[in-house]
């Protein structure tokens, strides 16, 4: 099965001369509370994990109550605002972010299955923990049924 309507996109952004931390809990709440408020605006993040220095994610977006779609683009530009918003209060200037971010879209929901199991071992691989499971920056904002 192909998502042509409502593609499911995994996404990669850096952070820039990894200066700033995403492996931070206002950093994660940040995220969170982000993706979430995207839901009415018919913007789903999936999986992901925020290592300290990138994050890797997974969004959807269809048309929610409140009618029109960002894109891809625009939406990774709001993320990167919110993120550097608490970045600037806490006295780390800009640059925040590399210039631009990978995506690619999925083809099938075995897919996304099998990104998902290779993005959340990325903190084992990076020796920040022992088990997967065990870092506490990643999780699911919304169930993508695929």
């Amino acid at each position: 099965m192909l998502y042509i309507e409502h593609p499911l996109f995994f996404v990669t952004m850096r952070t820039h001369d990894q200066r700033c931390r995403l492996d931070a809990p206002i950093m994660h709440e940040t995220f969170k509370k982000f993706g979430s408020e995207g839901v009415p605006r018919g913007c789903f993040v999936g999986r992901y994990v925020l290592m300290p220095d990138h994050l890797h994610l997974f969004v959807k977006f269809q048309a929610g109550p409140e009618g029109s779609l960002v894109s891809l683009s625009q939406w990774v530009k709001l993320l990167k605002n919110a993120c550097s918003k608490v970045w600037r209060t806490q006295g780390i200037a800009a640059p925040h972010w590399q210039k631009g971010f990978f995506d690619h879209v999925l083809r099938s929901s075995e897919s996304y299955g099998e990104k998902w199991r290779y993005v959340e071992q990325n903190p084992v691989r990076a020796g920040l923990v022992t088990r997967c499971e065990d870092w506490p920056y990643q999780g699911e904002v919304c169930r993508l049924e695929i």
